[in-house]
């Protein structure tokens, strides 16, 4: 019995210079979103506390827009594609 492979990101969401390929496995692309969060999180943390530097400020939101792209990515590949109408105008 064959285990069905597990499905890949699609690569049409952009992350980083892989926007045109698939990723991760998708149990591999949440794990890498989680990572990025909490990076971001921690980040976010410190530049609430350090004033008169954005350093943090601004590697939390990449880190965040990371994460964001991975899981805009897995979604497009779990969930069901709509169904297309055949064209009847021919």
């Amino acid at each position: 019995m064959h285990d069905a492979p597990e499905e890949k990101t699609i690569g049409f969401t952009p992350f980083i210079y892989c926007s045109d390929q698939p990723l991760f496995p998708v149990s591999q692309a949440l794990a890498q979103a989680s990572d990025l969060l909490a990076l971001a999180k921690a980040l976010a943390e410190d530049a609430a506390f350090i004033r008169n530097t954005d350093r943090y400020a601004w590697a939390a939101h990449f880190l965040t827009a990371m994460g964001k792209a991975v899981i805009d990515d897995v979604m497009k590949a779990v969930s069901p594609r709509p169904n297309r109408m055949p064209d009847t105008t021919t």
